[in-house]
């Protein structure tokens, strides 16, 4: 069994409110959509969600990347069982990139395609996506029959306010993640009003998305510690991340990298100069679900934690590739992603994966690769520009 068809596909999909945070206001989403084809027919979907400000890719370049990697000669292996799939995944490459020391331009691209070719050789051998985290990363292995989401708290405007951190306290959230760093917003009472309507139960952490000078950083994060936040993620931009050693030393809160942890270069860096105690795992920024599994053994054998996090914009396709990873791996701090039907018009797959609103909790999904059914039509209904790879 082997994969004959390769195609990639630029989809734009119009999100249902405007998401903003302190690196970028977004209305919609342009993601990479790889459909893998086998020579038994099986058919498997792919996705990544490429941003400049994150990975340096733009959707253009991410698909003319794809176009130049030579993927057809690298998937030719024939594959008879699922652990040859695997290992046949996890050697994808894509053509390098000159300038790029931290080998991460070209991860979402790289994202869709593994993901595509572990679905469509996990529904021809009849193996979920979980399986993947037992045969690559053993030690990771928990399977959990379900998992609870974190809710997360962006810009809302007038009575939304106070709705947003109500909601979630009456629905029974264990999680929230607070954006700051906003213009215009003033930190400390924002982040003040949102404790006392989210009551002390409630984990709270804030998200800055590079939004404070390296001078300011351990400042600003100590201003907000008497409200019980139990991280700050990406502080600063990440050309200033060297400062975050310092940082660490004058604050009490756990840092997480999030646009500076984008691959095991980063990772290395991080834990060589402590600039660091926490991973934020997306799969598309780091490159797709095996090196997110990597990244998350690195982080273990260094004595870091890690989380799941996910990409404003992601489909059904991501989510689920996102709902395998969070059942399987051991020691998520945090979890966020499956907002399909709360942020996305447009979900691709027939199955509405989305977290239930009562506590955020949210089911394993056990069919066979992905676990969920794309309807090629709604591929087709957003595409702007497709290109063939092999086939």
């Amino acid at each position: 069994m082997r994969v004959v068809e390769l195609e990639a596909r630029h989809v734009r999909i119009p999100l249902k409110r405007k998401v903003t945070h302190a690196s970028h206001v977004r209305t919609d989403t342009d993601n990479v959509v790889v459909r893998c084809a086998l020579s038994d027919g099986s058919v498997g979907y792919g996705e990544g969600v490429p941003r400049d400000y994150v990975t340096g890719e733009t959707i253009d370049f991410a698909l003319d990347l794809l176009k130049r990697s030579g993927l057809g000669e690298q998937v030719a292996a024939d594959c008879p069982d699922f652990p040859a799939a695997v290992h046949l995944a996890e050697r994808l490459r894509l053509a390098p990139v000159p300038g790029d020391d931290r080998l991460i331009q070209g991860n979402a691209a790289r994202c869709a395609v593994e993901l595509a070719v572990l679905d469509a050789y996990g529904r021809a051998l009849g193996e979920p996506l979980t399986r993947v985290t037992e045969l690559v990363a053993p030690d990771l292995y928990r399977f959990r029959d379900r998992v609870q989401y974190s809710g997360v708290i962006g810009n809302p405007r007038g009575w939304k306010k106070r709705l947003y951190p109500l909601v979630y306290w009456l629905a029974g959230f264990a999680q929230v993640k607070l954006k700051v760093g906003i213009a215009g917003q003033d930190d400390v009472k924002r982040t003040k009003t949102i404790r006392r309507w989210l009551g002390r139960r409630i984990d709270l952490r804030v998200d800055a998305n590079e939004a404070w000078a390296p001078d300011q950083a351990a400042a600003r994060i100590r201003e907000l510690e008497p409200f019980g936040i139990t991280s700050v993620e990406q502080p600063v931009r990440h050309e200033d991340v060297a400062a975050l050693a310092d940082v660490r030393t004058q604050v009490k809160t756990p840092v997480m990298l999030d646009e500076s942890l984008c691959g095991m270069v980063d990772a290395e860096r991080a834990v060589k100069h402590g600039w660091c105690d926490l991973f934020n795992l997306r799969l598309s920024k780091c490159g797709g679900f095996i090196p997110s599994l990597r990244l998350a053994e690195f982080a273990r054998r260094h004595g870091l934690g890690y989380q799941l996090g996910c990409q404003v914009g992601e489909t059904a396709v991501l989510s689920a590739a996102g709902r395998h990873f969070a059942t399987s791996v051991a020691d998520l701090r945090y979890l966020e992603g499956s907002y399909d039907r709360h942020l996305v018009w447009e979900r691709l797959s027939e199955e509405d994966i989305t977290f239930r609103r009562r506590g955020g909790w949210a089911p394993a999904l056990v069919g066979c690769g992905l676990g969920v059914t794309v309807d090629p039509a709604r591929v087709e209904w957003v595409t702007k520009r497709k290109e063939t790879l092999l086939g």
